[in-house]
């Protein structure tokens, strides 16, 4: 689901016609990816389990591994866990994904994690601004994607759009996967508060049971929008998005 008003600026259009110089395809990282995991009070030691196997097979499926590997120059992937205002751990830091050993090392440190904390509320909007921060480290990419993935709604400190005003987004793209249950209800709250910039869509999981398929979905998707002949481009080129 793509957010309705997204538009994708001038800078983002010149970044992919870049991408199709040979030179620059051997050495410019493509986009660095942030993953974020929810842990928060919602989320039991079985739904966490699913969370990080899932995560796990996902990054190895060798259809995920074909698109991190078979760009126009590697990937820099990092991983963190979120719940509350203040409890954000980094699971991976930021690591260039340039072979499938690579993609085997992170696999490794998600599945011998321990999760950090389980009792707090979802503070969402703050997740979002760590996230934000963290992109300033992160190695020197033409694209920066955050995909945030949680099964509730944010119930602590400041909301979505706060952190979208106040943190720098300035290029990002923020996508969600959103893990339902009986209702699509978080599906339509992600699709409205949480993704953000160009291109921004929502992938949806019926439950963490479907989680390891939808992050494999995600995965796919955000790392083959990068290819000149996928993306969507508009003919003329707007200076703004949302």
């Amino acid at each position: 689901m793509v957010k309705p008003g997204t538009q994708i600026p001038a800078a983002l259009f010149a970044g992919a016609l870049a991408l199709s110089s040979p030179a620059m395809a051997q050495d410019q990282c493509r986009l660095a990816l942030q993953l974020g995991l929810d842990v928060s009070a919602s989320v039991d030691q079985a739904e966490y389990q699913l969370q990080i196997d899932g995560l796990a097979a996902a990054l190895l499926d060798p259809v995920v591994t074909e698109a991190f590997l078979n760009g126009s120059g590697p990937v820099a992937l990092s991983v963190f866990e979120w719940s509350g205002r203040f409890q954000q751990d980094v699971l991976v830091d930021w690591i260039m994904v340039t072979s499938e050993a690579d993609l085997l090392i992170i696999a490794e440190r998600i599945l011998n994690t321990t999760r950090g904390t389980e009792d707090y509320p979802t503070a969402l909007g703050y997740a979002l601004g760590f996230a934000a921060t963290r992109f300033h480290e992160a190695p020197d990419c033409l694209f920066q994607t955050l995909d945030i993935s949680g099964d509730g709604q944010n119930n602590d400190g400041f909301p979505p759009a706060a952190a979208f005003e106040h943190f720098d987004f300035d290029g990002v793209t923020v996508n969600g996967l959103a893990i339902g249950g009986a209702s699509r209800e978080i599906e339509n709250y992600y699709a409205a508060e949480v993704i953000h910039g160009p291109g921004a869509f929502v992938e949806y999981a019926l439950n963490h049971d479907d989680f390891a398929d939808a992050m494999r979905r995600k995965l796919e998707r955000e790392l083959r929008s990068l290819i000149l002949g996928e993306l969507s481009l508009p003919t003329t080129l707007p200076t703004t998005y949302n």
